[in-house]
């Protein structure tokens, strides 16, 4: 077994420099050498150790403490003083002339460079390359070759020192845009958290600026062009970036970043390193007190436009904010529109949508949403995912350097990344093509589904228009084929039903027996209402366990308790306002559907059928020759008590800032009772038109007075002021529907298949 560590040195300590880190360079030897026969699996002395570096550079520099320190781990000194020669002078030092076939290869760099060695140098069939660094440089060619990446300060655990930024938003926006720059505030905001934290660990993030003040700030686009200016609060914080209001006016805007920064300086969470991204001469003062305190400065600007009184100070280091983020010049952009608009990539079944199949099928029908390594290797072998232990756990380790896996521990415990783009869009496809199989072969009482007439529904499935989704008939027909073979759906040949002779291609469901031979999903998708209608998205079965009880759901599954609030104040509102004792519920699916996020509409309305919270049947419509499906509250529920109780307080706790004349916002809510889920309810309630928000001042909102809940909330607290809004029949109301749900509740139909 030849197994090789080879470091790149020279590259590395320079990133390491970069990026703020403090480093024991003793340790780092000692630790590399280990982890690296670690993860070979050969004794240590058996692993050869190499540290290539311009060696007679250091010695010239003196520099002999890096020399001792590399000899004294047992590395071999490598010495190359031109850098690009480096795989070259490898190959033909170490490998040209050896027998002996490598088994792991363990490269340490910040650049792929040194992946050539993989291709040139002689390995075994099921051999290894590592890449560790800091950043993930691996090519789809590298990954395709089986390569790993690991990150070395992970492995290593190496500790950088706190840094805080400070953007006068206002300032380099303006700049940016007298630059000839199109402010691309994703473009923006991404590039200052990526160059952040290339300085270390990014404790504090704040912009600074007029926000909501009209014509304060030049216009803000997205990636798409559009104009985003009165989203930027939303996007700042959304990327933990604070945005600090400010008056309008240059001395207002440096009077607070400076006494912001100088504070935090002396306070017990100070960073070590300060950022400060401005052009201005004024805070000169601010970066001579902060050096004055130890710390390091750095200064972000805009060519052309930053002080050269404060570029010349010594005391920083100065970068470029027109550098660090690409951004467009309006020249630039003039000449793409006139470019034929390159297409999105198509989303294609891969190996990572067969390990996502195959993880949802281990924890299909349990709470658990985690699973040992071996136990996904032994599935994805045993559904051909994979043919040989070496490649399942490539694909695994492949899988968590790409962030689609997660390790939970050290013991070999994996999750999926549920945000991941792939996972996503894979179980999208996976339940919407499910889902219209099960449907058809239900409504329609049929044995099967043709091939043809399941392309044509899924072409008008409005839930796969997304990007690179749903493109034609060669991509839908790709994935029902992966859904045929991860063993989801069943092709066969079967006689036309006018001409035996001609045998067509059909789909079908697997048999019960058929999908516990292959330990298939134990909830496939299906429809829960024997008159649900082919394609309707609010019936998808989920495995959210139904037994838990609200607090428990809230923890394991918070999507699905949120939609469980806001089905519960929705149908109340709309039977309380008019009068009714029921709720479409097709039409509230249609009113909450910008919250459906994957399958939590349904779920929550089986987790309130399942608590006897709701009650789902056919009723008579007044509007229609026809009954109608539809809820309605049990009102006796305590599930529907506590709910209703937490929409009460929250709009009691809006009526307190409303008569105390603060100017209704998350952070003044969220300052009055830090407790409450203020973005939910927040949310809630504009979707309820109880709140709605301010023109022109983003994040701020006017209560709706009189509205019908928000007055009876507020005769209950003793304030009749608007209480003649309110119908005198309410509790004749509240009566008649506690009956109703009573009656409904002895004779509500199943709506849950027995699990």
């Amino acid at each position: 077994m030849a197994a090789y560590l080879i470091v790149d040195l020279d590259r590395l300590l320079k990133q390491f420099k970069d990026r703020s880190f403090n480093v024991d360079l003793q340790e780092m030897a000692v630790a590399m050498r280990g982890r690296a026969a670690l993860a070979a699996g050969v004794p240590s002395e058996q692993l050869r150790a190499i540290a290539a570096a311009d060696w007679d550079e250091h010695r010239r520099r003196d520099d002999t403490l890096l020399e001792q320190v590399f000899r004294n781990a047992r590395f071999e000194l490598f010495d190359v003083p031109a850098h690009d020669q480096l795989v070259d002078a490898l190959q033909m030092h170490y490998f040209a002339f050896d027998s002996e076939p490598v088994t792991e290869l363990i490269l340490v760099t910040v650049g792929n460079e040194l992946m050539q060695l993989s291709r040139r140098v002689k390995m075994t069939r099921s051999a290894r390359t590592r890449l560790w660094g800091l950043d993930n440089v691996l090519t789809e060619d590298d990954l395709d070759d089986g390569a790993i990446f690991q990150d070395l300060g992970e492995l290593l655990g190496i500790e950088s020192r706190n840094v805080a930024l400070y953007i006068d938003f206002e300032n380099i926006a303006i700049s940016l845009s007298q630059q000839s720059f199109l402010v691309n505030l994703d473009r923006l905001i991404a590039a200052f958290v990526r160059q952040a934290r290339a300085h270390g660990n990014v404790t504090k993030m704040a912009a600074y600026a007029p926000w909501g003040n009209r014509g304060a700030l030049p216009p803000l686009i997205d990636t798409a062009g559009n104009d985003v200016t009165a989203e930027a609060q939303s996007r700042l914080a959304f990327a933990n970036i604070d945005p600090v209001y400010h008056l309008p006016g240059k001395n207002s805007a440096d009077v607070k970043i400076a006494n912001d920064v100088l504070t935090h300086s002396t306070s017990s969470g100070a960073a070590d390193v300060y950022i400060l991204a401005t052009g201005d001469r004024d805070f000169n003062e601010v970066v001579n007190t902060l050096a004055s305190r130890g710390k390091s400065v750095i200064i972000w600007g805009v060519h052309g436009a930053l002080s050269r009184q404060l570029s010349a100070n010594p005391n920083l280091l100065v970068e470029y904010i027109d550098e660090f983020t690409n951004l467009e010049t309006y020249a630039s952009r003039a000449v793409a529109a006139a470019a034929p608009e390159e297409p999105v990539e198509t989303f294609a079944p891969s190996q990572w949508s067969s390990l996502i199949v195959q993880f949802d099928r281990l924890t299909a029908g349990t709470t658990a949403r985690t699973v040992k390594d071996r136990a996904l290797l032994d599935q994805l072998l045993a559904t051909n995912a994979v043919l040989t232990d070496q490649r399942g756990e490539d694909l695994i380790a492949q899988a968590i350097s790409l962030g689609i896996l997660r390790q939970v521990d050290t013991s070999g415990t994996l999750a999926l990344n549920d945000s991941h783009p792939i996972v996503d869009k894979t179980r999208l496809i996976r339940d919407r093509v499910t889902l219209r199989v099960a449907n058809t072969l239900q409504t329609r009482s049929w044995n099967y589904v043709n091939y043809g007439f399941l392309l044509k529904g899924l072409a008008m499935d409005r839930e796969l228009e997304r990007p690179g989704l749903n493109r034609d008939d060669q991509w839908r027909s790709h994935w029902i084929d992966f859904l045929v073979r991860e063993g989801l759906l069943v092709r066969e040949l079967t006689p036309h039903h006018l001409n035996p002779e001609d045998l067509v291609p059909v789909i079908r469901m697997p048999t019960p027996a058929a999908r516990a031979s292959t330990d298939s999903l134990a909830v496939p998708p299906r429809p829960l209402d024997a008159d649900a209608q082919e394609g309707d998205s609010t019936l998808r079965a989920t495995p959210v366990p139904l037994e838990l009880n609200l607090r428990e759901l809230t923890a394991e599954s918070p999507g699905t308790a949120s939609m469980l609030r806001r089905i519960i104040v929705s149908v109340e509102q709309f039977t309380s306002y008019r009068r009714f004792e029921w709720c479409p519920l097709g039409s509230l699916h249609q009113r909450l559907r910008p919250y459906d996020i994957g399958m939590t509409f349904q779920s929550a309305v089986e987790y309130l059928i399942y608590h006897e919270a709701v009650a789902v049947a056919e009723y008579p419509n007044p509007q229609s020759l026809y009954n109608t499906k539809g809820i309605s509250l049990i009102l006796d529920s305590e599930l529907v008590t506590t709910v209703l109780t937490e929409r009460d307080a929250f709009i009691r706790l809006l009526l307190a800032l409303y008569r105390r004349d603060v100017l209704i916002s998350v952070a003044a809510a969220r300052e009055a009772a830090p407790m409450w889920d203020h973005d939910l309810w927040f949310s809630i309630m504009e979707r309820e038109n109880v709140l709605n928000a301010l023109n022109g001042r983003p994040g701020f909102y006017s209560l709706f007075r009189t509205h019908h809940t928000v007055a009876q909330v507020a005769s209950q607290m003793g304030d009749t002021s608007d209480s003649n809004a309110q119908d005198g029949g309410s509790q004749a109301d509240s009566a008649r529907k506690r009956e109703f749900s009573t009656r409904i509740v002895r004779n509500r139909r199943e709506w849950i298949y027995s699990r």
